[in-house]
């Protein structure tokens, strides 16, 4: 099968001008068929809070209620996406923004009550608002546009098909599309984010786990070693290796091409 890249780049990095810019200068230049998703949760907190928002997070996940649905839709779905869409433009890029609600291409259902364990390892059911989790993903839709020469530029925002947007984890949507498209490319997911990889020491960017498996990964969160918004990018990088994706890159912006980092294979 033909190969393809579907890159998620954390909203650390795209809500800083000299780190977008240089993940949107490797992007350009990265051969072949490519998908980009993006987060912007770090805009969508400081926006939020000019607007005297309360930003309550959970598990790594953010509570969406009805205000804060309003924000990061603004937020994801506009600013942040027409941004990189933008920039993508400037450098040759024929690049296309989407929401999942956009051709239905990502439906969705809202998240129902879910326990959960919080950051001081207690747990507690929690409602987690106008949150989706995906359903399915139109594969074909995002292929013609591959096959056609664009790339599409994924929102973390999906549709319940009832009228109702829902913010939805990017990094669950990165998976959700790799998945899709793995039934019709040989599809490479990348984290790229801040950190130089999954890190045995927060803060130590040398500390990189260079190859992590499914077990090794359970005892890391237990340990609390994995924690915060990296156990969602973990759970999401194991569920696309056992749904077809041939390996799962966890690394920073600086390394789009997933050579550094840590390798998460079948």
């Amino acid at each position: 099968m033909k190969p393809l890249n579907v890159i998620k780049v954390g909203g650390g990095v795209v809500e800083d001008a000299a780190s977008l810019a240089s993940l949107l200068d490797q992007f350009a230049a990265m051969e072949g068929r490519k998908v980009l998703v993006h987060g912007g949760g770090r805009l969508a907190t400081s926006m939020a809070s000019s607007l005297g928002i309360e930003s309550r997070m959970v598990g790594g996940r953010r509570i969406t209620d009805a205000p804060m649905l309003e924000v990061v839709t603004m937020v994801y779905g506009g600013l942040v996406s027409k941004n990189i869409v933008a920039g993508l433009q400037a450098r040759g890029v024929r690049a296309i923004g989407l929401t999942g609600a956009d051709g239905d291409v990502i439906r969705s259902h809202r998240r129902p009550l879910k326990r959960v364990k919080t950051d001081d390892g207690t747990e507690q059911m929690v409602d987690f608002g106008f949150v989706g989790d995906v359903d399915k993903v139109d594969a074909r839709l995002l292929m013609k546009f591959i096959e056609e020469g664009m790339v599409p530029v994924m929102a973390p925002l999906t549709h319940d098909g009832e009228g109702n947007i829902l913010n939805t984890n990017a990094d669950t949507i990165a998976g959700s599309v790799a998945c899709a498209l793995a039934e019709h490319y040989d599809v490479t997911l990348t984290f790229c984010f801040e950190k130089a990889g999954v890190l045995r020491n927060a803060d130590d960017d040398s500390s990189v786990i260079p190859l992590i498996t499914e077990e090794q990964a359970s005892r890391l969160i237990a340990d609390g070693i994995i924690s915060g918004g990296m156990i969602p990018k973990i759970e999401n990088a194991f569920s696309a290796i056992h749904r077809g994706v041939r390996q799962v890159v966890i690394t920073n912006s600086e390394d789009v091409r997933g050579k550094n980092g840590t390798t998460i294979k079948r």
